[in-house]
């Protein structure tokens, strides 16, 4: 009765419009003022400070601002450039090119939205003026964005990581085979739909053009080296990598490319504080909420219930792929990852799933959240953009919606493609 209680008043404020981690606190409260004597407000207040009080938190403010300043500062173009000097001459050669820069940027942005807004501001031009439809090129660029939380190091592996006390140096490592499954799925369907549509290359390919691409590039293209090179060569942690993102692009920003200003700097901050307070206010709840329903038994609930369906975890794990693409449909990519995650790695320890799999798994399904309305931040910022609706974009975007979805079970059923490479290390 009282989880009835609890879901009955945060759905009922969801739907009135209350922010996410408003509903989730009342609807903690209402389980103590019905008098179901299963907590108490201080465990909640103590479990709600619990929730801030995480050093990897800092890691995603800062690999945000990190993102923003490569932007601004003329990273993100020459990155572009680069991309487009190796295969811009081929067959559907400025699609590939967006997603390899996708895969670039999110190596040090981590954010879904912040790809698509950078990468596609740069490259839809480009495939416009090259012929592309300019539908079909938002909606390459919105899906190539999700690659954003894919790639490490990803906003939403720290989320989970500390949702669920995971190590977030070995999901980061454990990231790289579901980012090329994802980006190479991508690139054949592009290639494919580019034949059809007579998507033919621009310019010749040229040895010196990619030299000096390079080149022009080489401090952008370091700084992915510096970041994951530091992580897992013990270095530095994943927070202390963020922190050194932020720095390094400032200082790339305004004193090599000069094309970063002070001013500039000031309202990067600014752009990005809405963000960081709207996870906070989320995380704080959400992580009192997995306290909560512990209590409640509602984890061993849910793992009793999967069972009486089947022990078979491979269906399993299908009935989860498809709750969370709804779930992905109708919910913020923050909220879903935090409230889900340390409830379903719950249910599903009995069946052998290990933690860091299902941190892949769970990270590629928000992905896939991102591009899937009514709720799609990259569908929102790529139609911000350019102008067309969010309808519009998903249609032209579905048969990469589809192989987002194809890899997202290829990563599911074959676990080695996320926890292989933790063996070799």
């Amino acid at each position: 009765m009282a989880t009835a209680v609890l879901v009955i008043v945060a759905v009922v404020l969801l739907a009135i419009g209350a922010p996410v981690g408003i509903a989730l606190g009342f609807g903690m409260v209402a389980t103590v003022i019905g008098g179901f004597n299963v907590t108490s407000l201080s465990f909640i207040a103590q479990q709600m400070y619990s929730g801030f009080e995480s050093l990897p938190l800092v890691a995603i403010p800062c690999f945000m601002l990190a993102g923003s300043l490569m932007e601004t500062g003329g990273l993100s173009k020459r990155l572009v450039n680069c991309a487009q000097s190796l295969i811009g001459h081929t067959t559907g050669g400025l699609g590939t090119a967006t997603v390899i820069a996708c895969m670039f940027f999110g190596a040090i942005s981590g954010s879904g939205p912040a790809t698509t807004a950078a990468m596609g501001g740069i490259l839809i031009p480009y495939m416009v003026k090259a012929g592309y439809d300019r539908t079909y090129a938002t909606g390459l660029a919105a899906v190539a964005g999700g690659l954003g939380i894919i790639v490490p190091p990803s906003i939403p592996l720290v989320v989970y990581g500390v949702a669920t006390n995971t190590s977030i140096g070995d999901l980061f490592m454990a990231g790289w085979g579901p980012a090329f499954v994802v980006g190479a799925l991508l690139i054949i369907v592009n290639y494919v739909l580019s034949k059809k549509n007579g998507y033919t290359g621009s310019g010749s390919f040229s040895w010196k053009n990619v030299g000096k691409s390079a080149w022009d590039a080489k401090w952008a293209l370091f700084l992915p080296v510096i970041i994951l090179g530091g992580i897992y060569g013990g270095i530095f942690t994943p927070t202390e990598a963020a922190v050194v993102a932020c720095f390094y692009s400032m200082i790339v920003g305004l004193f090599i490319y000069r094309e970063l200003k002070f001013k500039d700097i000031w309202a990067t901050f600014k752009k990005n504080t809405t963000f960081v307070g709207g996870i906070m206010l989320t995380f704080a709840p959400a992580g009192a909420l997995g306290g909560v329903l512990a209590l409640l038994g509602v984890p061993t609930a849910l793992s009793n219930f999967l069972f009486s369906i089947t022990n078979n975890k491979n269906v399993v794990l299908l009935i989860v792929l498809v709750f969370l693409v709804f779930v992905g449909m109708v919910m913020d990519t923050t909220s879903a990852n935090i409230i889900f995650s340390p409830i379903l790695l719950q249910a599903l320890k009995p069946f052998g799933v290990d933690p860091i799999h299902f941190g892949l798994i769970m990270t590629l399904m928000l992905a896939l959240g991102f591009v899937t309305p009514p709720v799609a931040g990259n569908l929102f910022v790529a139609s911000g953009m350019t102008g067309i609706s969010m309808g519009k974009i998903a249609k032209k975007a579905a048969p990469f919606i589809v192989a987002m979805f194809v890899a997202a079970i290829i990563v599911t059923y074959i676990p080695g493609i996320s926890l292989g490479i933790l063996s070799i290390f």
